[in-house]
């Protein structure tokens, strides 16, 4: 590509974030003694934005780096430096690619140059004549990453949080060297860890500490004098006196040992990978593929590879999905929840009340109290429910510590702040009291009858139901506006989504509590209307009722089980239903079959295995394989109108598109955005299809029965 190719690039994006490269001369320091080892050139990209705007890397960006690097290569040959190195501005190195601009690129041959350029900029650092280091300060994912992966030499703080590689999660591949490099400094395993583990479980990243132990950087230094500590070592290197072992680092030529362990980690990944999408997503396989292909590559070679594996793949409709999925919905509407009040209504909750002690009640207090951190007083009928459920959290507390996600000081806090009663009283200075009880109306509402007698006028009612009227549970308090929906899903300290939702009465600065709050837990909150089952509950439970009809109507198990694999969903509708708990399935299925009638079919056949206490259809045999057991089989009927996986598909992706768009209809949500968020964040729905309602476009299902698309300009 010539530097022609990159002007024509960079001319496309006159909008772009700049991220500038700033150099600063800095004179080493001496070792052991000696004199200054000489002059080293550290780079600072910056954006000159705060720390709300990460830095990133365009077209623009990447030609100004190559610019700075290609300069400091000449000086390097006159002898005025010694080494480079690269940081970022404070708690950034960088953020990787713009996607903005990655996903507005209009054709192929841009996206080629695009690879390109990344590979050209980086591929100067093993070419600069002297050392080259990067000092990862802060985050650091994709490109931003793979700057440090193509240097001589890293380190990284301590503080350093969010390193990754998730481009296999956003629809691409490590294509600046990732794939390359990787494999070859912390071994074949650990980078399908990084390259397709991490990324396909809920986009993982790794702290500073995390990636030093693996062998991604050489050093770690604190973060209060980062900078400086990493120009020390960076001295001992250049001047001898500090070696640099790496050993995870993988030697070429491949050793048998090393090139059948490269070949266990593909296997391995591949299986993973068709576990977590069922072989419907494109990026993820090619990772495997050039993870495979390149076992003998050359560098040159698999940087091409790269180049060509990236330009087919930011012309993809998955890439576009999800660029729309994560960028536009996780990063944007997220942060920006349509409907919700002014933050500033919002009021301080300086004390957590939950009413019950089970599992579920738990792990609100263990979230409350890490998050908030403030007290938190669970209660129930007697001592020993109390006892248990404040047992467990100092349980899971302790296990966090063990761990090492957590220190000591932050355990014994944390454990000092839960604490449990018999007496409801105790929730009288409480700000804040959410119920985890049996989900029954009115025990829900024999609850709050109880605490609105002991509570401040001013102190918000969550109710954590599924299913339930919140608007129902309301109608006999003194003050039904404080009462709000407040929906976590299980488990809680992992899935990030909560539906807030607003009876008629709930009043603005109750809502913006909901929200102020639901933010400090770092959940991502959207607003609903008091409807049955709310967003997620009601479309999983629109699925699981087509595909359990139509089990029900005869059509195979393992038809009915595997006919939605070509969604990518992370497990099939049986494995959810035994997950989730027949009888909670039924529970709400029924809730909804109540409210909007056939559209949501009560299985007889659940029924009968409810009422047996079978907790699921499948027995797994030793070889992994699947099947119903007679005794269970014998339980169930069956009608005479089986379907085939094609038609069972296209049934259920119309009954989706029929169900939102009631959804719609009613005023649910404020837009479908809101449906793809909560689908995302409460249900798994695989990123790579940008959310359920394009992927409902897509196939046809929204035109065929609403006459429209829910997204007309795609």
């Amino acid at each position: 590509m010539s530097a022609q190719d990159f002007s024509k690039l960079a001319a496309l994006f006159p909008d772009e974030v700049v991220t500038h490269s700033y150099v600063q001369d800095i004179a080493l320091p001496g070792v052991d003694g000696a004199p200054s080892a000489g002059t080293f050139a550290l780079i600072t990209l910056d954006n000159g934005l705060d720390h709300r705007r990460p830095s990133t890397l365009g077209p623009n960006t990447l030609i100004e780096l190559g610019t700075t690097l290609e300069a400091q290569r000449a000086r390097a040959a006159k002898g005025e430096i010694k080494g480079v190195g690269i940081t970022g501005k404070p708690f950034f190195l960088a953020a990787g690619a713009d996607l903005s601009a990655v996903k507005s690129l209009k054709n192929r041959e841009s996206g080629l140059w695009m690879a390109q350029l990344g590979h050209d900029v980086y591929s100067t650092l093993n070419d600069l004549g002297v050392p080259s280091f990067v000092f990862i300060n802060g985050l650091a994912l994709g490109g931003g990453l793979e700057i440090a992966l193509n240097a001589n030499y890293r380190s990284v703080s301590t503080g350093a949080g969010a390193l990754a590689l998730p481009e296999a999660f956003l629809g691409l591949v490590p294509g600046w060297g990732g794939v390359y490099l990787l494999p070859r400094l912390i071994g074949p395993a650990n980078a399908v860890k990084i390259m397709l583990e991490n990324p396909l479980s809920n986009n993982r990243t790794l702290s500073g500490p995390a990636a030093f132990k693996l062998g991604i950087a050489d050093a770690m230094f604190e973060p209060a004098d980062f900078v400086e500590q990493s120009l020390n070592w960076a001295a001992r290197v250049l001047s001898g006196a500090e070696d640099v072992s790496r050993p995870n680092a993988v030697a070429e030529p491949l050793s048998e040992v090393n090139g059948a362990a490269w070949d266990a980690a593909v296997a391995h990944a591949k299986t993973f990978v068709e576990a977590k999408t069922s072989n419907a997503a494109l990026a993820p396989a090619k990772v495997i593929e050039l993870l495979e292909k390149g076992k003998h590559f050359t560098k040159a070679q698999s940087f091409a590879a790269e180049d060509e594996a990236l330009a087919d793949l930011m012309g993809t409709p998955q890439f576009k999905d999800t660029v729309y999925a994560f960028l536009d919905l996780v990063q944007k509407r997220a942060k920006r929840p349509a409907g919700a009040p002014d933050p500033k209504l919002a009021r301080p909750v300086t004390k957590v009340g939950v009413v019950g002690a089970g599992l579920m009640a738990g792990q609100f207090a263990l979230l409350f109290a890490r998050q908030l951190k403030v007290p938190v007083v669970m209660s129930d009928i007697d001592q020993a429910r109390v006892d248990k459920g404040v047992t467990y959290v100092h349980g899971e507390v302790d296990k966090l510590l063990a761990k090492g996600r957590i220190s000591q000081d932050a355990a014994n806090r944390t454990k000092a702040l839960v604490t449990g009663s018999v007496s409801k009283e105790v929730f009288a200075d409480a700000d804040f009291v959410i119920e985890a009880v049996f989900e029954e109306l009115n025990v829900k509402k024999q609850v709050f009858a109880e605490v609105e007698a002991i509570v401040s006028p001013e102190c918000i009612l969550a109710t954590n139901t599924s299913s339930l009227s919140v608007t129902a549970m309301a109608a006999d308090l003194k003050h039904p506006e404080r009462l709000v929906g407040f929906h976590f899903f299980n488990p809680v300290a992992v899935m990030p989504l909560l539906e807030i939702v607003r009876a008629p009465k709930t009043d603005d600065a109750v809502l913006a509590t909901a929200f102020a709050t639901a933010k400090a837990l770092r959940k991502t909150a959207v607003l609903v209307k008091d409807a049955a089952a709310f967003v997620v509950n009601r479309v999983l439970l629109r699925l699981m009722a087509e595909v359990s009809k139509a089990f029900d109507e005869g059509t195979d198990a393992h038809t009915a089980d595997n006919a939605l694999r070509p969604m990518g969903m992370p497990m099939t509708p049986f494995t959810l239903l035994a997950m989730v708990g027949i009888p909670v399935a039924q529970h709400v299925t029924e809730s909804l079959h109540a409210a909007f009638g056939e559209r949501f079919h009560v299985s007889a056949n659940q029924q009968a295995l409810i009422d047996a206490g079978r907790k699921g259809l499948w027995e797994t045999a030793g070889d992994g394989s699947v099947s119903i057991p007679a005794d269970t089989l014998a339980l169930l009927s069956f009608g005479d109108s089986p379907a085939t996986g094609e038609e069972l598909l296209r049934r259920t992706q119309d009954a989706l598109a029929e169900e939102i768009g009631l959804m719609l209809e009613e005023g649910v949500v404020a837009g479908p955005e809101d449906i793809d968020l909560c689908m995302i964040l409460g249900a798994g729905w695989p990123m790579h299809l940008g959310g359920i309602t394009p992927y409902l476009d897509r196939v046809g299902a929204s035109q065929r029965v609403n006459g429209k698309p829910f997204h007309p300009e795609s």
